[in-house]
């Protein structure tokens, strides 16, 4: 019975959310959550995503565990760094290169793949606004993605996001110099912070 009763107090302590994957690694047998949905204490909300039954969905954060090597980037990475006020209409991930899109486009997501040396640069937990971890792409990353010109992104945002970030003590000029340099949108960017700085 104590093992139950940790994974409901894990479920409490981590917003009312557990995994199949933590319930492993705690060396628990998955068959627990399936008892535990059969008596009503969790709700299997997602594959291998648990919630206690009064809690909120965390929809982001199901997808996150649903498709471990997406990272949340472009606008919904703006969204989760408080780059932008306005909640993404869908989500984006990037993905490595030769990754299957198949299951992630069905559910409406808007799919970026990179070679494996951009997709891995500048990966960050950052959390939902539910309060869960999540993988998604730091500031200075997302402020050049954005600005690639496959990206796509409303001018309007760009703009926002830029103002946004000038106006953080912990941004990072040096990095975003890097990262900007790496992707080749140095001119657009110095034309932003000319502007803002």
């Amino acid at each position: 019975m104590s093992s139950l009763n940790d994974i409901i107090e894990y479920a409490k302590s981590h917003n009312g959310v557990v995994t199949a994957d933590t319930i492993t690694s705690m060396g628990l047998s998955r068959g627990f959550l399936t008892y535990l949905c059969e008596k009503g204490l969790l709700e299997n909300v997602s594959r291998g995503v648990y919630i206690i039954p009064d809690v909120w969905e965390d929809e982001m954060f199901n997808f996150a565990v649903r498709f471990k090597k997406g990272v949340y980037s472009h606008e919904t990475a703006l969204f989760l760094l408080g780059l932008t006020d306005r909640t993404p209409v869908f989500y984006t991930m990037t993905f490595p290169k030769g990754y299957n899109l198949t299951k992630v486009k069905e559910e409406g997501f808007k799919c970026i793949q990179n070679k494996k040396e951009f997709y891995s640069d500048g990966i960050i937990q950052t959390c939902t606004p539910s309060g869960n971890q999540v993988n998604c792409y730091c500031m200075e990353k997302t402020l050049c993605d954005i600005l690639r010109p496959r990206a796509d992104i409303d001018v309007a945002i760009v703009t926002e996001a830029f103002k946004q970030y000038v106006k953080l003590k912990d941004r990072n000029i040096v990095l975003l110099s890097e990262y900007a340099k790496r992707y080749k949108v140095e001119d657009k960017v110095r034309s932003y912070l000319e502007v803002l700085l």
